[in-house]
């Protein structure tokens, strides 16, 4: 760990990603033959912004992934932990497992395996330059409606308001860890852990996101992760 760093990233990777079809945790589904872990982690450590990873992964495959992450020839620092029901419980349970000196922590999906390092570089410098809490988002292209149980429209949101946000997440990791202390576990959960900061009344800088920090949900993404990696590769970009 360097001595003028001190930024870890948190990889939630316990999820079964049921939209991606039947088989084993999204997070181990593969990619240009290695699992979307796998490059999601890669990505970390390419960025150089990132001390040490850590990786909450399913309880029974715990073995399983701290050898496909051995046989990454990583040069960041990996830990594995055991994740939890919820992601934000996985989340959790990596905050506990991190060093004392760390004071940034990024949280990342481990199914945005194509996200790019300038991307995250970005994400530490905006909270090192005194930011609490910050994400990468998108402009909506969509026309995004909002409608009753009825599935009737309520209202046309505007869409130059809206930000489809995406991971890595940047925390100062106090604030960070004051969130998920804060949590209702009786609440609806958040889906993204800056939906926890939020709810502490802290503010959240959006800064611009990158198109190939997609989220693999379903089938089509897949195809479409595919056909990014094979133009990486055939760039002489490694994937």
């Amino acid at each position: 760990m360097t001595a003028d760093r001190h930024t870890a990233a948190i990889v939630p990777a316990a999820g079964r990603g049921e939209r991606l079809g039947p088989g084993a945790p999204k997070a181990l589904r593969l990619l240009g033959g290695a699992p979307l872990l796998v490059h999601a982690v890669r990505a970390l450590s390419a960025s150089h912004a990132i001390d040490v990873i850590v990786v909450a992964a399913p309880a029974g495959d715990l073995d399983e992934v701290r050898v496909m992450l051995d046989q990454a020839e990583l040069a960041t620092e990996v830990l594995v932990v055991a994740g939890g029901e919820s992601r934000q419980d996985s989340v959790a349970r990596a905050l506990l497992a991190l060093p004392a000196e760390i004071d940034v922590v990024l949280v990342h999906d481990a199914a945005r395996p194509l996200v790019p390092a300038e991307l995250i570089a970005r994400v530490v410098a905006a909270v090192r330059s005194g930011h609490e809490a910050v994400v990468p988002g998108l402009p909506v292209a969509d026309t995004i409606k909002q409608v009753d149980e009825g599935n009737v429209v309520e209202a046309t949101l505007n869409r130059a308001a809206l930000r489809a946000i995406q991971t890595p997440q940047g925390f100062a990791r106090q604030v960070l860890q004051s969130a998920h202390a804060a949590l209702d576990p009786e609440s609806s959960p958040a889906t993204d852990d800056a939906g926890l900061v939020e709810a502490l009344g802290r503010p959240v800088l959006v800064i611009a996101g990158h198109e190939e920090a997609f989220k693999v949900t379903r089938p089509i993404d897949l195809v479409l992760a595919e056909a990014i990696l094979a133009r990486r590769r055939s760039a002489g970009v490694l994937g």
